[in-house]
């Protein structure tokens, strides 16, 4: 049986690994799995106000040695996204205040979410805005399962 939870801050508590992550570009509608149909990744909720989000591509191609020439870095740049900083719940929505993140452009600003609580699962849904991958207005879906 679900049960849906309240959303605050008490029940985002913990970590939550990625099951699914689907944006829809809202000038065609189209929706697509940029980080592929099995993302990886975690997102984690502190007590003491802190959250950190790693996530990446399927099938990521390792480079050829240890230190990746220019194209394996673009492409393993293409596949992966990762932040940290404090977070705030009021009422559905949940906002991020980056604090380190692998796109500087997101470091210092605040990333507001809304969100949703059912059992085990956790559906995080992005504002409309520019996507940083595809440079496209989005929103983006990201379904989490509670790590036990």
């Amino acid at each position: 049986m679900s049960e849906t939870l309240g959303n605050d801050a008490g029940s985002l508590l913990g970590t939550w690994t990625l099951r699914s992550f689907t944006t829809e570009h809202l000038a065609t509608g189209e929706k697509t799995a940029l980080f592929g149909a099995h993302p990886v990744g975690y997102l984690s909720y502190s007590a003491d106000g802190r959250m950190n989000a790693i996530f990446a591509a399927q099938g990521r191609k390792a480079p050829a040695d240890l230190v990746p020439t220019d194209a394996e870095r673009i492409d393993l740049y293409n596949g992966f996204s990762a932040y940290a900083g404090t977070y705030r719940v009021q009422g559905d929505t949940v906002s991020h205040a980056v604090d380190a993140s692998w796109n500087e452009a997101w470091t210092g600003t605040t990333q507001v979410r809304r969100f949703r609580i059912d059992g085990t699962q956790l559906t995080i849904e992005t504002l409309p805005d520019r996507n940083p991958v595809t440079g496209q207005e989005c929103i983006s879906t990201l379904v989490w399962i509670k790590v036990e």
